[in-house]
């Protein structure tokens, strides 16, 4: 019996592993297949929404709420063919000659080399209007030279591909708007004549123009579409953490912390300060007690109900003590997978973060400039000013205690008399290197208010 058992479950295993080896045979015709498939899908998008054109997500046919929706199809459907492409270049490099002949022996068809090259003809030909310069130097791996296959190699055997294919054109060239320099940013615009009047010749002629109704209409709705991305990823970059320290701290940390804690006998105090305000917590308890029996004019107390009542309290501060430690421990590894989630956010929104960018460079540059030499001199008060350490000493004294750290009163005392100092130093390098030369009047402003 023992014996048919095995037998089974060796057949199960032979046949999972040989269904997995298929599969692997088949990777680079279905990673092929995918990424033809999200091609045919932005197409259809740009044929029935577009007139065939490109998706433009400056496009005024449509509100913001729906370019938003073809914005987001359009991500994903280019993040999955450029997947599948890197995926089937990497599946055709592995794949060597004794894979092909294994296929071939598992029954496993592949199709023409003429449909694959159309194939990626027709993806490269799709993807490359959505990308820009940047993505064109990282993505020359990715695509445009097939690799070399024989007559009578490999992909798989789907049929289905073989009707009803498209008579593709040839690849389309590199458009001129992907060839746009850089715009320059406010801090590389320099000229003879000063800004302000500039600007305003600059607003003359945009009232003058015939279609500058659209420019603004057009503009406003960047400006929006900017505003809501900038505030939607504020807002992530706020609540993600906090719930990542949250729930790693209720589900997954503090269990295995609890657990531990009921099997092993854990030390109550973290450091010598938790000890210390235990003893004279413990010690006005004794002080109060006594107060108490004193004004209530009762008979003294035994030194055996002294001892009882000290007891009780010992054993409640000890509690106290420990659940503080294992709070402090949880916190640790709580604040680490935090800062794993909002490291992992920000490398996920590289676009995100361009995008936030711009809207701060838009909210400063737009500020008058005593709005701007109010802001730095607050920001240089809190943080360097005067009365600046009482503030960095609670703050340090709080994250030591949040982690179950003593309060280093040497190390606090270092911190504050160095790192301020270089705050100050690299604000003051900040104004003259930069400020000075994008906003002289806010510079000469902040010098007045500070006077």
């Amino acid at each position: 019996m023992s014996a048919m058992k095995n037998s089974v479950f060796s057949q199960k295993i032979y046949s999972f592993l040989l269904a997995a080896y298929r599969r692997y045979l088949q990777t680079p015709e279905r990673s092929l297949h995918e990424a033809y498939d999200a091609a045919l899908k932005i197409q259809e998008i740009e044929n029935k929404h577009f007139n065939g054109n490109k998706i433009d997500t400056d496009s005024a046919m449509y509100s913001s709420s729906v370019m938003d929706y073809f914005e987001s199809d359009l991500k994903k459907l280019l993040k999955i063919a450029r997947m599948r492409l890197t995926e089937f270049r990497a599946s055709r490099w592995f794949l060597n000659e004794d894979n092909q002949k294994a296929a071939q022996k598992a029954g496993i068809e592949h199709p023409s080399p003429s449909l694959v090259l159309e194939k990626l003809n027709f993806i490269d030909q799709v993807i490359s209007k959505y990308t820009t310069i940047s993505d064109q130097i990282t993505s020359k791996a990715l695509v445009v030279k097939p690799p070399d296959i024989p007559v009578n190699s490999v992909i798989s055997d789907d049929k289905s591909l073989l009707v009803n294919t498209p008579t593709l054109p040839p690849k389309i060239q590199t458009q001129d708007w992907q060839k746009k320099p850089k715009p320059k940013g406010k801090v590389d615009t320099t000229g003879v004549l000063p800004r302000s009047i500039l600007s305003t010749i600059t607003r003359l002629q945009v009232e003058l123009d015939p279609n500058s109704e659209q420019e603004v209409v057009q503009n406003f709705r960047q400006s929006q579409r900017r505003t809501i991305i900038s505030i939607r990823f504020l807002l992530l970059l706020i609540i993600v953490p906090l719930l990542t320290h949250q729930i790693a701290k209720a589900f997954v940390v503090g269990p295995i912390i609890e657990r531990s804690r009921g099997t092993e006998q854990m030390q109550i105090f973290l450091n010598s300060e938790m000890e210390e305000e235990a003893l004279e917590e413990l010690q006005r308890f004794e002080e109060k007690v006594k107060f108490e029996n004193l004004i209530r004019n009762a008979p003294p107390l035994l030194p055996e109900q002294m001892e009882i009542e000290l007891k009780k309290r010992a054993i409640e501060l000890s509690e106290e003590s420990r659940n503080e430690s294992s709070n402090a421990i949880k916190n640790v590894f709580a604040d680490i997978l935090s800062v794993a989630a909002f490291i992992w956010l920000l490398v996920v929104s590289k676009s995100s973060i361009a995008v936030i960018k711009d809207f701060f460079d838009h909210i400063v540059y737009g500020l008058s400039d005593s709005a701007k030499a109010f802001i730095i001199i607050l920001f240089t008060d809190i943080f360097v000013g005067f009365h600046s350490p009482h503030g960095w000493e609670v703050l340090l004294e709080g994250v030591s205690r949040h982690w179950g750290l003593p309060a280093h009163r040497d190390f606090i005392f270092l911190f504050i008399a160095t790192f301020p100092v270089i705050l100050d130093t690299i604000f003051k390098y900040w104004i003259f290197r930069y400020l000075n030369r994008i906003s002289p009047s806010a510079v000469a402003t902040y010098r007045n208010m500070n006077e």
